[in-house]
């Protein structure tokens, strides 16, 4: 029998996995983060953690609770696996202000730095998908946005603030696109999805998937910590924050946050795990919302989680999960058909 709506997600109910969807919050901005770029690609990695230490003391060699219910190491690796974006200027076209580097474009990103006299910075990314991406430059240093739209060509434009809302183009390039492997600009760090090994999510989330034996699992076991552990905050979902960038450790200390804090946290965890996970924004009907896509190794993508309950499948997120008694989310967010994806990140 598969779970109850609003239930954690059991292996067996897992089997039955479309996907993972996040929403719930009434405001996602388009925000952006600066994760750490190195002179050459590189990966790192942590030894795989215990999930745990336990102290026990000699009982004449009867096993004491600790020891009975120490988790058992599952077959599958949990080390950790982050890789590093690189602007290592092999690729680039600059000026004396700007300098866009697109030497790992088959990787499906692109480093771009400002460093002119203007302090409010616009950059245009447009695929071949013909999606328009808007971000704001908001370093001298620079910040990583992924290649979304697939292989061909994409025109990377920054915008110098003129006053008020208008804009000046600054430079336009266009830029040729093939990238190697489908599935390695979802497990990149970016704007959205912003994590190192250092960070407490990482390795937290090698030790929720420690007793994991595939990677099915490991997204069961982070999805039930994250709708046990992390709460809906709708006075922030009602503040509407204008230019929100997401902390994936501060989610953790303050155990809440807005439908695009669960999507970011859950896909750095998801990805620091070797596990590609797609961070997806649209709406909800006439609400923006923030969700995610998990790849399956011998599955392929699954979107949204979606489970046969017998005579109907119901879409669940972890942020529904997490606000189980909310009866007017749950007959909102029914089949999924409220849902209209936009962007892929």
């Amino acid at each position: 029998m598969s779970k109850k709506a609003g239930g954690k997600l059991s292996y067996s109910a897992a089997l039955f996995l479309a996907g993972i969807l996040l929403a719930g919050c009434s405001a996602v901005e388009d925000p952006v983060v600066s994760p750490g770029t190195s002179t050459s690609p590189s990966v790192t990695e942590s030894s795989p953690s215990s999930g745990g230490d336990s102290d026990t003391q000699d009982s004449g060699g009867e096993e004491s609770p600790a020891e009975s219910q120490a988790p058992v190491k599952g077959s599958r690796d949990n080390s950790v696996r982050c890789l590093v974006p690189s602007a290592d200027g092999t690729l680039v076209a600059e000026s004396d202000i700007f300098c866009i580097d697109y030497s790992h474009t088959e990787d499906g990103y692109v480093c771009v730095k400002y460093c002119g006299p203007v302090d409010t910075i616009k950059l245009r990314i447009t695929g071949p998908d013909e999606v328009v991406y808007t971000y704001d430059l908001r370093t001298k240093d620079f910040e990583v946005f992924p290649l979304t739209g697939g292989n061909g060509d994409y025109t990377v434009a920054i915008y110098e603030n003129i006053e008020g809302t208008q804009y000046a183009l600054t430079t336009s390039e266009v830029i040729s696109v093939s990238i190697s492997d489908e599935l390695t600009p979802y497990l990149y760090p970016n704007q959205y999805v912003n994590f190192t090994k250092d960070s407490k999510a990482v390795k937290l989330a090698s030790e929720l998937v420690f007793s994991a034996n595939d990677d099915l699992e490991a997204v069961s076991l982070i999805y039930n910590y994250i709708i046990d552990n992390i709460t809906y905050d709708k006075p922030k979902a009602e503040s509407k924050p204008t230019n929100y960038v997401p902390d994936i450790d501060e989610i953790l200390d303050a155990q809440t946050g807005i439908c695009l804090d669960y999507a970011a946290l859950m896909c750095s965890m998801l990805r620091s795990q070797n596990i590609p996970a797609r961070l997806e924004i649209g709406y909800a009907a006439d609400a923006y919302h923030a969700w995610i896509s998990v790849y399956i190794d011998g599955v392929g993508w699954v979107n949204g989680v979606v489970e046969f309950t017998g005579d109907t499948w119901t879409l669940m997120d972890p942020t529904f999960g997490a606000s189980t008694g909310d009866e007017t989310l749950k007959k909102f967010i029914g089949d999924g058909s409220n849902y209209t994806l936009q962007k892929i990140y």
